[in-house]
């Protein structure tokens, strides 16, 4: 009972000295600059005085970002004991004095909205009772599309491309105002979201339609307006932290940093006009993070030193020419392109060497933990240098709002999360950004209905929900799901059922990388019966294939995209989406087979 007494009064001193600060920050009756002035004065007196009491093992593990395996903060769960040494996420933050934590499906942090708040709330207990009693960056990969971690019922937006299509700077600002909203109800505070990246490579295998566009102006357009809209314009405590990426720029390579390392090969000029465009403007915006890519650049950095670990990147070009102040996380350390390289220990030593401020998920948190601190101890690294990345980390947790407000209440969730107007808000947006390539055979909008409909193609739950939403209009569907590579068999089948129904809807995802979709969509166009193809990823798919004379593109396949495509068909509402990246002919990349702006309407 004692220590829980004791516990409790550091808490409660913590917090009346972050509500103490924050009386500073916000005078109620001064004009906008005033605020601002007192507002960065409040965040550097918290962050001065918070940074005095805590010890070194408490400064560096602000430094790092992990996840852990439970639903909720105190669960035990065989991997934590595995990976971190403890049985509960809590203990993991405990342990390692963790700056933050983020959330995966995988982990179990995602059952639904209530239990995401608790467990936010368990995690911020477990960090304001450990050492210095600083609240956690609470963070997770919503970039929506093909990228959502928070599914249903949280409201579900279009992704970056399917937004860039829309070309509307409000539609990308509301979508993640309302997402933000959302995230911060369940406690999350710091999203990694909006990509940055221009995807000028149509073979590029881990960006694509997560980024908004190959054009580098709109793309810089979308992700200023994202920013806004995620840290909460006029009222940044109610937003969340947005963290762009992947610094310099991952849109123009063939190689995913997953499992590799690209290289870009773009010169200093070429960087400043096609990739710079978007980080410039986000920094422009006050956006609170950067995350870096693992990617080699050597018109940046000849050294072939992936940008993690380049000084020349991260200090050179991202603090001294762009001018960026706030807080450098790297991507996951976990990733083969940087750790192939060099050991947990060392790559933590040397992305801290290189300017970065926090650390993603290593491989082997307690190698990375303890490398940093003997890299302290040995002078390698100086305790100057640990506060200033410490500082920018808690400066963004008092700009937030987290230190003030660090709980959520778990009883107003559904109050927030997936609402009717939101809901309403997300269809809306997603009815502004289907692209119409094709319609050489008038076949839409469909001026009669059908007989029998034939759904069929790639994705489970792409095709249950478009044959549900058919089916909803008043006409026989049938679904044939052939996945992605679809044997002969299945590709016979499909040919075979098309022949008897009047109109088959045939599905692609990633089509212009899979030879055997491919041959399905020809197969289909050769049946004698009327096709339409949908490109619910990529818009690179409608190259591949002329004989299928009818093409759209969602640019993914949530419920919403797959309302609105059957909006489109039955001629509820015409496509008003317009390319955001031009479409090449196959194997000739300078030559468009549909250029950027391309889109039909009826």
């Amino acid at each position: 009972m004692a220590k829980a007494r004791t516990t409790s009064r550091r808490v409660l001193t913590t917090l009346a000295a972050v509500t103490l600060a924050g009386s500073l920050a916000l005078p109620s009756d001064a004009d906008p600059s005033s605020r601002a002035a007192a507002g960065a004065h409040g965040a550097s007196a918290w962050a001065n005085a918070t940074l005095r009491r805590m010890s070194l093992e408490e400064k560096v593990g602000q430094l790092f970002v992990t996840y852990a395996y439970g639903s909720g903060a105190d669960s035990r769960h065989p991997k934590n004991q595995e990976e971190f040494g403890v049985d509960t996420p809590a203990e993991v933050v405990r342990r390692y004095h963790l700056g933050g934590v983020i959330y995966f499906s995988w982990t179990e942090s995602f059952v639904d909205p209530k239990q995401v708040a608790g467990l936010s709330n368990g995690l911020q207990r477990a960090a304001l009772t450990s050492g210095a009693g600083v609240p956690l960056l609470v963070s997770t990969d919503q970039e929506h599309g093909v990228v959502t971690r928070f599914g249903a019922p949280a409201t579900q937006f279009p992704g970056s491309m399917a937004l860039g299509a829309s070309r509307s700077v409000d539609d990308a600002r509301g979508a993640a105002r309302i997402a933000g909203a959302e995230l911060r109800a369940v406690g999350i505070n710091q999203n990694y979201a909006p990509v940055a990246d221009v995807n000028t490579n149509p073979a590029n295998p881990v960006i694509g339609v997560r980024s908004f566009s190959s054009d580098p102006g709109l793309a810089a357009e979308m992700v200023a307006a994202q920013v806004r809209g995620y840290e909460g314009e006029g009222s940044p405590r109610r937003g969340v932290s947005a963290t762009i990426k992947h610094f310099p720029g991952h849109g123009d390579t063939n190689v995913d940093s997953h499992s590799g390392l690209p290289v870009i090969h773009h010169d200093r000029e070429q960087w400043r006009r096609l990739d710079a465009p978007p980080f410039r403007a986000a920094i422009a915006q006050g956006v609170d993070m950067i995350m870096s890519g693992h990617l080699v650049v050597p018109g940046l950095d000849d050294s072939q030193e992936p940008a993690t670990v380049s000084p020349k990147v991260l200090t050179g070009i991202l603090r001294e020419e762009l001018g960026f102040r706030g807080v450098v996380i790297t991507d996951s350390l976990q990733m083969d392109a940087v750790r192939a390289r060099y050991p947990d220990a060392e790559l933590a030593v040397r992305a801290l060497l290189a300017g970065a401020d926090q650390l993603l998920m290593p491989q082997n948190l307690r190698a990375a933990y303890d490398g940093v601190l003997a890299a302290v101890r040995s002078g390698r690294l100086s305790e100057r240098r640990i506060d200033d990345s410490v500082r920018r980390v808690l400066t963004v947790k008092f700009n937030r709002g987290i230190p003030h407000q660090p709980f959520v209440d778990e009883t107003a969730v559904d109050r927030v999360v997936g609402t009717r107007e939101h809901l309403a808000a997300a269809q809306e947006i997603t009815d502004r950004t289907l692209t119409a390539l094709r319609n050489d055979d008038g076949l839409l909008p469909l001026r009669t209905k059908p007989g029998r409909v034939l759904v069929t193609g790639w994705g489970e739950s792409a095709t249950k929900v478009l044959t549900e939403r058919i089916s909803a209009r008043g006409v026989a569907t049938t679904r044939k799901t052939t996945g992605p590579k679809p044997s002969p068999t299945a590709i016979g089948d499909a040919v075979a059922a098309a022949r008897d129904h009047d109109l088959t809807v045939v599905l692609t995802h990633q089509a212009w990388d899979d030879s055997q979709q491919q041959d399905l969509v020809r197969e289909l166009a050769h049946s004698g019966k009327p096709v339409i193809t949908v490109a619910v990823r990529d818009p690179y798919d409608a190259a591949y294939v002329d004989q299928a004379r009818t093409w759209l593109v969602t640019y993914s396949y949530g419920s919403p995209a797959m309302e609105s495509l059957a909006k489109v068909l039955f001629g509820e509402s015409s496509p008003r989406g317009k390319l955001p990246v031009t479409v090449p002919e196959p194997g000739r990349p300078d030559t468009p087979r549909f250029p950027f702006g391309h889109g039909l309407s009826w």
